[in-house]
């Protein structure tokens, strides 16, 4: 893969919408992860630095995330602003049936910050694929986050376990985890990506 060398780090932030505030989901973990989004938002912008939002548009007739429904909507935390990108996915990676890989060429293939919901799935769907086609990636843990979810023996799993280990399953071979203060720090002294 090509980098442009001059390329700012570019924010991805995927399915932050209104349908994962619905009951159905259970319980979830890192309550503050919406202020940390907001957070990145204002310093991106702030930089002038490229930001891409990614749409869950579902095709399921139950699902939160489907057109026409409230829970489709972006959280107020994570709107974007007009002449901002938005990207819509129909599956849990963001690089499948998008044109996200054709826009982020176009910006040189900068290095992706990215943070979103959930965890342990359409966050690591996409940052699997994108490690695996050789962006490189940093993901923002504490701007992320997960729900419980019942193991394959029938255990229920507390979301911050199955974050945890989404998080130590992309470490080091699909992207670096970090955290938000961590990437601050590294944004003050000039971008570098590993």
């Amino acid at each position: 893969m090509q980098y442009r060398e001059s390329a700012q780090p570019l924010l991805l932030l995927i399915d932050m919408q209104q349908g994962v505030d619905q009951p159905v989901w259970g319980p979830r973990n890192n309550p503050g992860a919406e202020q940390v989004v907001a957070g990145l938002l204002a310093r991106w912008r702030a930089a002038g630095w490229p930001i891409i939002h990614v749409r869950h548009d579902s095709l399921e007739p139950g699902s939160t995330y489907r057109p026409g429904q409230p829970g489709h909507a972006f959280k107020p935390e994570a709107q974007p602003l007009p002449g901002e990108v938005v990207v819509a996915k129909s599956t849990n990676s963001a690089f499948v049936g998008t044109d996200l890989a054709q826009r982020l060429a176009e910006a040189g293939n900068p290095p992706l910050v990215v943070a979103g919901v959930s965890t342990s799935n359409s966050v690591e769907a996409t940052v699997r694929m994108g490690g695996n086609l050789g962006y490189r990636i940093w993901l923002v843990a504490d701007a992320c986050f997960t729900f419980d979810k019942t193991d394959w023996h029938g255990r229920l799993v507390p979301g911050e376990a199955v974050h945890a280990l989404s998080l130590a399953n992309m470490d080091g071979e699909y992207c670096r985890v970090i955290n938000s203060r961590v990437l601050g720090g590294a944004l003050k002294v000039g971008w570098q990506a590993g």
